[in-house]
């Protein structure tokens, strides 16, 4: 999950309000005592609610769930505007009307490259590649410094959704001076750079049309890039694409209705795909994580209403094992295999299936050599990941970094430092 705050001049901005999934409130402690998971936590935002008319806004980089997740249960305690781009608006407004939110939230669309005044900041919205529409990185200026904040990136030239990733604005920032880059650690302890999404349709195409009878992928809900491929590769393999789970069936329709999903790609109505040849069929369906409630697990246990799985079936994992998620994964496998239905993981897969949407550590090299901040913050990750990002950076000359926990403050100006614990930052269930 992902909440930062910006402080200047007795002013505050909150960029992203996320959720995770599936963890103890105090990981260390819970733990230790085998404390039950809850399904959603967020972060006890407290200091800032208590400070609520310092707030000059929130700002949200993208549409993933661990950056905006949140944003529907905190808002009435920080009633500040909410500042995005389209795509995540229109994700943000249907949470909130299946949400039955009884108020109308106060969203300022804003469009890719502008640059806005928000209180003391001055924010630009810059661009980036990412598995969702509309990532941006934020270039977030004060009257004594000047912050790159990232928000979730990787370098990506052919991201099937969108521009490609464009390298010159990001070296234009080494002549304005950025005092300190604040970024996406996640895959820093990975070498080499991020596969391309495009990627992902030769090794997906490669796996479909080899395989003789129905085929499920099952893939994050959000990256509409993939189900663009998939609808690719179904057209050009002759199979009628389905959607099963309503997560699906809802981004589809909010990328319609952006601009994002090419008018030739049809979808065809989940009732309808149990009549048909099963060589003919794609399903793309819920529950990459093994969820119980998700289509795929339905498949799996076969009491799914609307599709059959059957032996030489093939399901495909177009995604990662997220930490945690081990062992319902693993029960998801078997019950698929022990009705001898193949399945396909991106892991031990010969080719590419699964494209992250984070930088590894060749990306985070060159970023760095391009904007050459004088501090790096390393963000969302876990401590191994900061640290792992931390080194890439010394290697790329940046000598100062900033390696910090939830509730630590940094301060990017007059001079760096951390000031430890500063706040509490504990974290609640949803």
């Amino acid at each position: 999950m992902n909440v930062n705050l910006y402080g200047h001049n007795k002013q505050w901005l909150m960029i992203d309000c996320g959720v995770t999934f599936n963890v103890p409130l105090d990981r260390e402690q819970d733990e230790k005592i085998g404390v039950m998971r809850h399904n959603m936590v967020t972060a006890d935002l407290s200091f800032i609610a208590n400070r609520r008319d310092s707030l000059c806004g929130i700002v949200l980089t993208h549409a993933h769930e661990d950056h905006l997740g949140a944003v529907l249960s905190q808002w009435e305690q920080l009633r500040c505007p909410i500042y995005t781009t389209a795509f995540t608006a229109e994700v943000l407004r249907r949470k909130a009307y299946r949400a039955e939110i009884p108020y109308e939230l106060p969203i300022v669309v804003v469009k890719t490259g502008s640059v806005l005044d928000i209180g003391p900041f001055t924010i630009e919205w810059i661009p980036t590649t990412h598995s969702i529409p509309e990532a941006n990185a934020l270039l977030i200026t004060t009257a004594v410094a000047r912050v790159l904040h990232t928000g979730d990136w990787k370098i990506d030239a052919s991201p099937v959704v969108g521009e490609g990733f464009n390298k010159e604005l990001f070296k234009q920032l080494a002549s304005r001076n950025i005092t300190a880059m604040v970024c996406d650690s996640t895959n820093a302890n990975r070498p080499g750079h991020s596969k391309s999404e495009k990627d992902c349709e030769l090794g997906l195409g490669t796996v479909i049309s080899k395989a003789k009878g129905r085929v499920v992928v099952t893939c994050f809900a959000s990256n509409v890039a993939r189900l663009i491929t998939l609808a690719k590769i179904a057209q050009a393999t002759n199979r009628y694409m389905c959607l099963l789970g309503p997560a699906l069936e809802n981004m589809v329709s909010i990328a319609r209705s952006t601009g994002f999903w090419p008018a030739e790609f049809k979808i065809t109505p989940r009732r309808h795909i149990g009549y048909l040849p099963k060589h003919e069929v794609l399903i793309v369906a819920t529950g990459s994580q093994g969820e119980p409630r998700a289509g795929l697990y339905k498949l799996a246990l076969n009491n799914h209403r609307d599709c059959d799985l059957e032996k030489d079936d093939t399901v495909i994992f177009s995604s990662i094992v997220i930490p945690g998620n081990e062992k319902p994964i693993k029960r998801l496998i078997t019950l698929l295999e022990e009705r001898e239905i193949h399945v396909v993981e991106s892991a031990n897969c010969e080719h590419i299936i699964h494209a992250s949407g984070h930088p590894n550590e060749g990306d985070l090299a060159q970023l760095f050599n391009w904007v050459k901040p004088s501090c790096i913050v390393p963000v969302h990750g876990e401590p191994k990941h900061l640290l792992a990002c931390s080194q890439v950076a010394k290697a790329q000359g940046i000598n100062q970094q900033l390696v910090g926990l939830n509730g630590d403050l940094y301060s990017l100006a007059p001079r760096f430092s951390i000031k430890r614990g500063e706040i509490s930052a504990p974290r609640i269930a949803l």
